[in-house]
């Protein structure tokens, strides 16, 4: 059983940042390919990057260059260094772990960007 654990949310100003990270157990962390979305109130839960177990990654068009998805196998976290935050990114952030046909959530930390 995988278990992903997410930290690093809370409130923050417009313009400012915050580093998530997602902890996992029970796994070969490096095999799996990880990402992190978000779910804002009343709307669907969208990818917003993913890093392969190679390191290859992908970014939504609306954090590239703000945005860093990053992943130590050494501890089993995956990190999303936030940058230049703006309201619009205010939601709850969730952790995926997807290897083939199985894929694990985590219980997800809120960010909220006041402006």
């Amino acid at each position: 059983q995988v278990q992903l654990v997410e930290s690093g949310g809370g409130l923050v100003q417009a313009g400012g940042s915050l580093r998530l990270s997602c902890s996992a157990s029970g796994t070969i962390f490096s095999r799996f390919y990880m990402g992190w979305y978000r779910q804002a109130p009343g709307k669907q839960r969208d990818l917003v990057a993913q890093i392969s177990s190679s390191s290859n990654i992908y970014y939504v068009d609306s954090v590239k260059g703000r945005f860093t998805i990053s992943r130590d196998n050494v501890k089993s976290t995956v990190y999303l260094q936030m940058n230049s935050l703006k309201p619009e990114d205010t939601a709850v952030y969730y952790c995926r772990a997807r290897l083939g046909l199985a894929e694990y959530w985590g219980q997800g930390t809120q960010v909220t960007v006041s402006s």
